[in-house]
């Protein structure tokens, strides 16, 4: 069993990651906490902490797990050096640069949890059998993204309200200097950016996994209607292998459900994912398997953040390698710089040399 450390108990921690310790606790002990909330801490009877970086300058733990919101590039960093393996939910980091100060190091893994699913794994396989990358004509993924509010509705998440304001605020000031130095001042360009590294970076990850990161990006766009706060995105270009891909994510507030579609199509037909809301455990992601005349469905209810949690435990007592670590995770951001540098936006920061 592992000792881990949590910084940061918010939506994906709550939800997600800690249902999944308590249920593997052959594998993982928590014995420390961080978190800006008071109210947060205080129901844990663990070592606790206000601020991250304390909590792993006093250690006392084998790994950490990076679940607060924004860029993690700093924490990985202390974490790092302090020897520690780390887990941390996406992005890795807003600009390259935090990347580039991160050591060389096999001991970090990027929660792409849906690189773990069940579904995508035995997708893998049926790739591999049709011929691999080359045998691709054409990946199309789409995502209908509803309000945050109404996919966590069933959860009765509670709302913190003793957040130190100030300390919150420059948090959030700090994420907007990185977003800043990353693709330049545009409010377009920054929601554009923010989209891809939160969200679509899922997606990006599972590119990367199927076919390899996107040979080229020829068309990228955003549009907003009348009433939607978050604009629609959409993103084509070529695969490595000589196919092609098109991205497209909507944000619909009202929609009944998220849904979340990525097909490969090949000569002789399509591996066609869809994955339900990431804030239900177990709910299962649907592979369908057309070909010929055939047409096949898998499923399995084995939860792919359970799943990934594994994997890092693997990663901290073997030395197993993850799917996602640091050349993945920047990998998928200079993608996502590209993406904000073939829009219609203007750009500037990193994304000029991406």
């Amino acid at each position: 069993m592992i000792r881990v450390a949590i910084a940061g108990l918010g939506t994906i921690a709550r939800t997600a990651h800690l249902p999944m310790l308590a249920r593997r606790s052959d594998l993982f002990s928590v014995v420390a906490v961080s978190d800006l909330s008071p109210t947060a801490l205080a129901e844990f009877d663990v070592a606790r902490y206000a601020d991250a970086s304390e909590m792993i300058a006093a250690g006392g733990f084998d790994a950490i797990l990076l679940l607060t919101s924004g860029s993690h590039g700093t924490l990985a960093g202390q974490a790092l050096a302090a020897g520690l393996p780390v887990f941390c939910e996406k992005p890795l980091a807003l600009t390259r640069a935090e990347i580039a100060q991160l050591p060389d190091t096999d001991q970090l893994m990027v929660g792409y949890m849906k690189q773990y699913d069940p579904a995508v794994e035995r997708a893998l396989e049926e790739l591999d059998r049709i011929g691999g990358p080359s045998a691709v004509h054409h990946v199309d993924v789409t995502v209908l993204h509803p309000s945050g509010e109404s996919q966590l509705a069933f959860a009765h998440l509670p709302t913190p309200t003793d957040v130190p304001a100030t300390a919150l605020a420059s948090l959030r000031a700090h994420d907007d200097d990185l977003v800043r130095a990353a693709v330049g001042d545009d409010a377009g360009a920054q929601g554009l950016y923010r989209i891809l590294v939160n969200s679509l970076s899922h997606d990006l990850s599972l590119l990367r996994l199927f076919t390899g990161a996107p040979a080229t990006i020829d068309h990228a766009t955003t549009w907003t209607r009348k009433g939607v706060p978050e604009p629609s995105v959409e993103v084509t270009g070529d695969l490595s292998d000589g196919g092609r891909y098109t991205l497209h994510w909507h944000y619909l507030p009202d929609y009944p459900a998220y849904r979340e579609t990525v097909t490969l199509h090949h000569e002789r037909g399509s591996l066609e994912l869809v994955f339900p809301t990431p804030y239900l455990m177990n709910a299962p992601t649907v592979l369908t398997i057309a070909e010929g005349p055939t047409r096949s469905v898998f499923t399995s209810v084995d939860e792919a953040f359970e799943r990934e949690l594994v994997a890092f435990h693997s990663l901290v007592t073997k030395g197993s390698a993850v799917r996602t670590g640091v050349e993945g995770g920047l990998s998928d951001l200079v993608t996502s710089q590209r993406i904000v540098r073939a829009s219609q936006h203007p750009v500037s920061g990193e994304a000029m040399q991406a």
